[in-house]
């Protein structure tokens, strides 16, 4: 999939500065061909949670960011999120004291 149509999905207005942020991340996330759709899906699934997948600023990494306003769809996005790492075999590291985790790779 290509740089604009990724940065699309993700709630993103595509231009040179994110396409080469997204290159970045793409050339950082081991095996990154393989889950980019998972990642995307997950976007999708974790809207209705306040919970969604962005570019992150201070390190090159996908990261997932709960912001959801209750505690019951907080952990619902937390469910999710664990789901998709065991089932896809991402590895995600979850940020301490954070409802942020940072998308690592695939786990071969």
């Amino acid at each position: 999939m290509d740089a604009e149509a990724v940065l699309t999905q993700l709630g993103y207005v595509p231009n040179e500065r994110l396409k080469k942020q997204l290159a970045d991340i793409q050339a950082n996330t081991p095996g990154y061909e393989k889950i980019e759709k998972h990642i995307l899906d997950l976007n999708e699934h974790l809207k209705v949670n306040n919970a969604y997948v962005a570019l992150s600023n201070s390190t090159n990494h996908l990261k997932i960011k709960v912001d959801s306003p209750t505690k019951e769809l907080a952990e619902e996005a937390h469910e999710k999120i664990k789901h998709f790492s065991e089932k896809f075999k991402v590895e995600i590291e979850k940020l301490a004291n954070q409802k942020t985790y940072y998308i690592l790779g695939f786990q071969h």
